[in-house]
């Protein structure tokens, strides 16, 4: 099966001229040269160093000689990508944007349309990204990580919100190794810093009673926001306001997908124990932590007392009664 490719996909001559580039980082290219190397116009050449610009790419055009990159550009690149994952689930079919409405929205058609498990959705901007019971994330351009990863895995459906859990683990190591802070991890998609949300996690799934046909893991990470709109300023964080430096986001995505395909792939050999006990033992919010619980249906009070085997977050209530809870918002209450 061909897959059409996706309206507004990042032109794969913009990428060859961002590899162009970064292959050459000291070397001035002229115009005309980039123009037949790629094969476009030199006005399609200029067109495209501005795109690159308005992205953050430093882009130094030098009068009657040509280009050059003056700093390594920190796009999220396909070409670029599929280098430094060679060998990887993720690393054959990867569909990128300057600009999107939504990844998920676009895994989502394209896991209906047959993609394959490991196909990748990444935007530098997001007009209307998705976080969870309908809210909005908010995606800075170029400045984040808005990927959305497509999974056809062989489980019951019961088990897929173990799926969300898992790649808040394999985000928060990423992290880790990758900026030496540790998030916390607040059941069911959230982390945080210092109280703050650093990243989200959206899982949407298509299945029949007893199948999985596909799951699409939606991923929001501040990277390297310096600051946020009023109404996220004081709850909202990013890696570079934790650590006062700016992070790689090709360094980190590409730590992330290599963690999460190794939790993944030990998740569907061993069974969902060790998802719940890893979830269990970096996670303030899943043991003790008074919270209040809203499910659509009721609010209640109470204090966390760990994970179900499938994952579900268990509160016991002010009455005395532990209950399972299956969704609805989990806040920290005074």
């Amino acid at each position: 099966m061909t897959l059409k490719t996706p309206p507004g996909t990042t032109d794969q001559r913009i990428e060859s001229l961002l590899a162009l580039l970064a292959d050459n980082p000291t070397i001035v290219i002229s115009g005309s040269r980039i123009a037949d190397e790629i094969g476009v116009s030199r006005s399609a050449v200029w067109r495209w160093v501005k795109r690159l610009r308005e992205l953050g790419v430093r882009v130094k055009g030098e009068s009657g000689a040509g280009y050059h990159l003056e700093s390594v550009p920190d796009i999220l690149s396909a070409a670029m990508l599929r280098r430094g994952l060679r060998g990887s689930l993720f690393s054959h079919h990867i569909h990128h944007f300057l600009k999107t409405d939504s990844t998920n929205r676009v895994a989502f058609d394209l896991a209906h349309a047959g993609a394959p498990e490991g196909t990748l959705v990444l935007a530098e901007e997001q007009t209307a990204g998705k976080g969870r019971a309908g809210r909005r994330w908010h995606s800075e351009r170029a400045a984040g990580i808005y990927a959305t990863l497509l999974l056809r895995p062989r489980l019951s459906p019961v088990q897929a919100p173990l799926l969300t859990l898992l790649a808040g683990l394999s985000v928060r190591a990423a992290v880790e190794a990758q900026a030496g802070v540790a998030p916390d991890l607040k059941w069911p998609n959230d982390l945080l810093l210092g109280g703050r949300k650093l990243g989200g996690i959206l899982t949407e799934m298509h299945a029949e009673p007893n199948i999985i046909r596909f799951v699409i893991i939606g991923i929001g990470l501040n990277v390297n926001q310096s600051k946020f709109p009023p109404d996220l300023a004081a709850i909202a964080t990013s890696l570079h306001s934790a650590t006062g430096r700016k992070h790689s986001r090709l360094e980190l995505l590409m730590r992330l997908l290599r963690q999460f395909e190794s939790d993944y792939n030990r998740f569907l050999r061993e069974g969902p124990a060790w998802v719940v006990d890893s979830f269990q033992s970096v996670s303030s919010f899943a043991q003790g932590k008074r919270v209040r619980v809203s499910d659509g249906r009721e609010e209640y009070t109470g204090t966390t007392a760990g994970l179900t085997a499938e994952g579900q977050l268990q509160v016991r209530r002010e009455d005395g009664r532990t209950v399972a809870v299956l969704s609805g918002d989990v806040t920290e209450a005074s």
